[in-house]
């Protein structure tokens, strides 16, 4: 390897929005990230729901569709 055009590797620490804190190497200090191993729903096994209902209204109300008439074509 070539001397002095490699970035310095140092001890750094990857901080989640959960607040797991994991300690590791990298070229950064600190690492901020918004979901990590412990919170992430693949490797817990639960599902973090978010606001569908609003998205779904706003479909509806953009391209005109209603629960009437999604019920009556069925």
């Amino acid at each position: 390897m070539k001397t002095g055009i490699h970035p310095e590797y140092v001890d750094s620490r990857v901080v989640c929005a959960c607040g797991n804190i994991i300690e590791t190497r990298s070229t950064l200090p600190e690492i901020h990230v918004e979901i990590c191993s412990s919170c992430h729903p693949y490797y817990t096994g639960r599902q973090k729901f978010t606001d569908t209902a609003g998205r779904i209204e706003k479909f509806r109300a953009r391209y005109g569709k209603s629960e009437k008439a999604e019920t009556a074509a069925s």
